[in-house]
């Protein structure tokens, strides 16, 4: 049996930029998400979480950027996002408390 209480890393911070904000509108919030999770965790970890209801979720790989300083080149971590749609009405708060 698979083991659950991962579920609370899952969810790394939610991601806010301009264009994350204007999906916001549509019922779509982004997440910084773990590498080993999966759409049906990120599921459930945000309906716990946040306690809506999750329509869709779509996982994309983000790879990491090459960075040069002097000679040397290394190479940003890849990490994973989390699109998540909500069902109408359902709203997820990210600035609450600010």
């Amino acid at each position: 049996m698979k083991n659950y209480n991962k579920r609370v890393n899952i969810l790394q911070k939610p991601l806010v930029t301009e264009k994350t904000t204007n999906q916001a509108s549509l019922g779509k919030y982004s997440f910084k998400v773990a590498k080993f999770a999966n759409k049906i965790e990120v599921k459930k970890a945000i309906e716990a979480a946040f306690d809506v209801e999750v329509t869709a979720v779509n996982i994309s790989v983000v790879k990491g950027k090459a960075k040069k300083r002097g000679n040397k080149i290394a190479k940003k971590p890849d990490w994973k996002k989390a699109i998540v749609s909500l069902k109408d009405g359902d709203e997820i708060n990210i600035f609450e408390g600010l």
